[in-house]
């Protein structure tokens, strides 16, 4: 465009100038060898620019004629490398579509159009294409070479790290992360490899730093930074509880600082401040913590956050709790534990049916059995208690992978991920429980009964009382499955000494229903499932 406005003026000032001269009239007289030639001034202008774009133009085709060797090499340079880079593309899409073939043959041709000094892809290439054949091996090998190169140095690390997570050499893949996050901190698979092997070897600080790194180059949100370094610094804080109590107390305080709700860290920080005779401070991380979310570690810590508390000081502390958090089921589960430990049984039972009534678990019904078996003892309602406990869901854990534990860990210990364990019900038992006569009705199966035979066997009885055989035809003897009815006839023929025929069965029990004995039908109790 600029260039357009630049032609346009320049046009414009010699259009003014011829104008110029056109207005002022005159001649040019040039006298050459005795000879004199006069012409106007129009003219002398016209033949001034004729010249000078006559030497123009000579000097541009000379120009042409001694650059044409370069000119033409060029040419056929930039062909060839235009095909080169035709054929890499299209080498590198069958690669992503899994064409190893096509990928080989596209990298061997891309390899003699332009050099794999000139363009880096083409080494991917070939590593990618030794991987869809099956050669990890020679894949490897130019993973490695791509080490030399720093501008390729991450996609070998790369390469090695996914050659050695495939191989299961799990201290080569960190190994390998470990260099590639050093010089990146911003890729996110080196920096998650690099963040597990430092968690798994207990090395929080370098962990923390990490952390850091992501949050500075904003691989992390501002969020999920801060729970990760919540997470760490609970889990230093537990290292060193014991080592260097004042430091830990530094990582647990910024821990809560970073996240308030978070129960591991509102826990291990109110520790230590009991420890340190400081329970005003750490009784309101706790109850800070609880009113984000009741935990019973922390309902447990509070109600004994001084060792030397009578039972009833304990259960007001419960209470309290309950206040700043009315209607859930762990208040109520609180108070009913520190009641059942002062001995007031009415208020445990009523908190442990409120909490049934709001939060159906097993850990309800045992302490509500606790409370029946310290009342009364009365081992019938107790059993029964067990038996509603094993029905019901589970309690809250600390769950991670599939592994339940009592207590929590930064990192799961089957895959190594940090803040993996979560606070819920584990998976549910498998089955479907009877609860009532109905539904233990509904899931029996309805069995037809056989047809009624066209003409019943008779059993002819000697009047005599001999003991000969019977003439009726036996099932055996038919060969057939069908046991021959028994008839009134017969039955009344049996003499009254003589032992009575029993009648068979009109249909073969299946092999998974054992039926009742009718000695105990008038004992079966009326439900259809009983544990006890």
């Amino acid at each position: 465009m600029i260039r357009i406005l630049l032609f346009l003026v320049v046009v414009f000032a010699l259009g003014l100038g011829f104008a110029w001269l056109a207005d002022r009239p005159g001649e040019m007289v040039v006298t050459f060898s005795g000879y004199q030639y006069q012409v106007s001034l129009m003219v002398a202008a016209v033949a001034v620019v004729a010249v000078v774009a006559a030497v123009m133009i000579a000097w541009w085709l000379l120009k042409a004629l001694w650059n044409s060797p370069y000119t033409i090499s060029r040419y056929f340079r930039v062909r060839r490398r235009d095909r080169g880079y035709q054929a890499l593309s299209t080498g590198m899409i069958a690669a992503g579509a899994g064409d190893g073939a096509l990928a080989r043959k596209k990298t061997k041709e891309a390899a003699k159009l332009i050099r794999s000094d000139q363009e880096p892809l083409i080494q991917l290439l070939e590593a990618q294409a030794s991987l869809l054949e099956g050669d990890h091996e020679g894949a490897r090998e130019k993973f490695e070479t791509m080490l030399d190169d720093p501008e390729m140095r991450l996609l070998g690390l790369r390469g090695l790290y996914l050659e050695a997570e495939r191989l299961g050499d799990r201290n080569a893949a960190r190994h390998y992360a470990g260099r590639a996050a050093a010089m990146a901190p911003q890729l996110a698979w080196a920096a998650e490899s690099t963040l597990e092997d430092l968690t798994g070897r207990g090395d929080w600080d370098g962990a923390l730093k990490l952390v850091e790194a992501q949050k500075s180059t904003r691989q992390i949100e501002r969020d999920a930074a801060n729970r990760r370094r919540a997470v760490l610094l609970t889990a230093k804080a537990q290292a060193l509880i014991d080592s260097d109590p004042n430091a830990a107390k530094t990582a647990a305080l910024e821990a809560n600082r970073l996240r308030p709700d978070f129960a591991p860290a509102a826990v291990i920080t109110a520790k230590l401040l009991f420890r340190q005779n400081d329970v005003r401070k750490g009784a309101k991380i706790l109850e800070a913590a609880w009113k984000a979310e009741p935990h019973p570690e922390i309902a447990e810590l509070y109600s004994h956050a001084r060792p030397g508390d009578a039972v009833l000081d304990r259960l007001n502390r419960a209470k309290k709790l309950q206040e700043m958090k009315k209607n859930h089921a762990e208040s109520s589960l609180a108070v009913a534990r520190a009641a059942l430990d002062a001995q007031d049984f009415s208020t445990a039972r009523k908190e442990a049916e409120a909490a049934i009534r709001m939060d159906r678990r097993e850990g309800a019904y045992l302490l509500l059995a606790d409370i029946e078996e310290a009342e009364t003892g009365d081992q019938g309602k107790v059993r029964q208690l067990l038996s509603k406990a094993v029905r019901a869901p589970r309690d809250p854990a600390w769950v991670a992978d599939g592994v339940v534990s009592e207590r929590w860990a930064p990192v799961s210990p089957i895959t190594g991920k940090l803040d993996a364990f979560e606070w819920r019900a584990p998976m549910e038992r498998l089955g479907q429980l009877i609860d009532s006569d109905d539904a233990a009705e509904a899931a029996v199966p309805t069995i037809a009964a056989p047809t009624k035979p066209e003409k019943e066997n008779v059993i002819e009885l000697n009047p005599a009382g001999s003991a000969e055989r019977p003439t009726a035809v036996a099932a055996s003897e038919t060969g057939e499955d069908d046991v021959a009815a028994v008839t009134a006839t017969a039955s009344a023929a049996v003499p009254p000494d003589g032992d009575a025929a029993e009648p068979a069965e009109e249909m073969a029990r299946l092999p998974d229903d054992p039926g009742v004995d009718p000695d105990d039908e008038e004992q079966k109790s009326p439900r259809k499932f009983r544990l006890f």
